[in-house]
């Protein structure tokens, strides 16, 4: 066997393509380890509306556990006091109802009142609920916000609403029992993905340093 000084070295496009290797994998995980950082917090405080983000709506318009997991924590914190209405966003998917009009179905059920639940069914992605969803709150006056959906969604979500100009607090849905661990890091891995192939998302900044929306 050659001494390792003797083998050949690799040429300057296999290296580069290494230290990108290196460079992608490091980004990545160190970017899952902030989501899933961020996602265990729970933010909520006293606020004027919870906006709970839509998941999946399976056929026959079943909720998917992520959908019914988030509507059961607004509806938490809704008894809690932390706000006095929702604020239900997701269109239409590959199933219908709406994701929104599902939830609203849940958070009835959960004691939440019909009359404290607004819908937004125009939504087809976490960019759509966090543009659709500020118009809604603008026009209600609503200025703090508590945004409610799955741990390892929550950092993503929290930078979206930050491009459209609105700095938002974060409640995770619990996942215990119905989320296995393995999943649970496919899950970051893969928001840690849509992170790092989006810089333009990622370096989104609070608006004005302000712990609310604008004019908070």
């Amino acid at each position: 066997m050659r001494p390792l000084a003797l083998l050949p070295r690799p040429g300057h496009l296999r290296r580069g393509v290494l230290v990108a290797a290196g460079v992608l994998t490091g980004g990545v995980f160190g970017l899952a380890w902030w989501v899933d950082r961020f996602g265990r917090r729970e933010q909520a405080g006293l606020a004027d509306a919870l906006v709970v983000l839509g998941a999946r709506v399976l056929p026959g318009g079943v909720p998917s556990g992520a959908l019914v997991a988030r509507v059961e924590q607004a509806a938490a914190l809704y008894h809690r006091g932390v706000a006095p209405w929702l604020l239900l966003s997701g269109g239409v998917g590959v199933h219908p109802p709406s994701e929104a009009r599902v939830m609203l179905e849940l958070a009835v059920a959960a004691g939440v009142p019909a009359s404290a639940c607004v819908l937004e069914e125009q939504s087809h992605s976490t960019d759509d609920n966090a543009r659709f969803s500020v118009r809604v709150l603008r026009e209600r006056g609503a200025r703090r916000v508590v945004v409610v959906s799955d741990p390892y969604h929550l950092l993503r979500a929290r930078q979206c609403f930050r491009r459209e100009g609105w700095e938002v607090a974060t409640s995770p849905a619990p996942i215990a029992g119905r989320m296995r661990a393995w999943d649970r890091c496919y899950w970051t891995v893969r928001e840690a993905f849509a992170l790092l192939l989006r810089p333009h998302l990622l370096l989104a900044r609070a608006p004005g340093g302000r712990t609310g929306g604008p004019g908070a």
